[in-house]
């Protein structure tokens, strides 16, 4: 499969997913650090894509999305943005109110 039919396989598998450097437990920057605390935060279930062992993807996904840097947080095939822009829904509560209306559309 290539690199871009297995992101477009990912995105349309997960109604949430994170691309990030590192997992969940233990993510590999700062950046996805604070993105991955504020996904959690909203108590959803989310799929996750570490780009460390992943390289192909990490050198895919910038030019398929159009954005250039990770962590990247993609909810229903849209991206929604990157750590700021992550950081500033969670502030606003955008973030909690998006996710929960979306993981409500689809159950685990």
């Amino acid at each position: 499969m290539e690199t871009i039919e297995r992101i477009q396989k990912q995105i349309s598998e997960n109604p949430i997913l994170l691309y990030m450097k590192g997992s969940p437990k233990f993510p590999s920057c700062g950046f996805s650090a604070r993105a991955v605390e504020a996904v959690i935060n909203c108590q959803v279930p989310f799929g996750y894509v570490d780009i460390l062992t992943n390289p192909d993807i990490r050198a895919e996904l910038p030019k398929y999305a159009n954005w250039p840097t990770f962590p990247q947080l993609w909810v229903e095939g849209e991206l929604v943005g990157g750590c700021d822009i992550v950081l500033e829904m969670f502030q606003k509560g955008e973030l909690q109110a998006l996710l929960k209306e979306v993981a409500e559309r689809h159950p685990a």
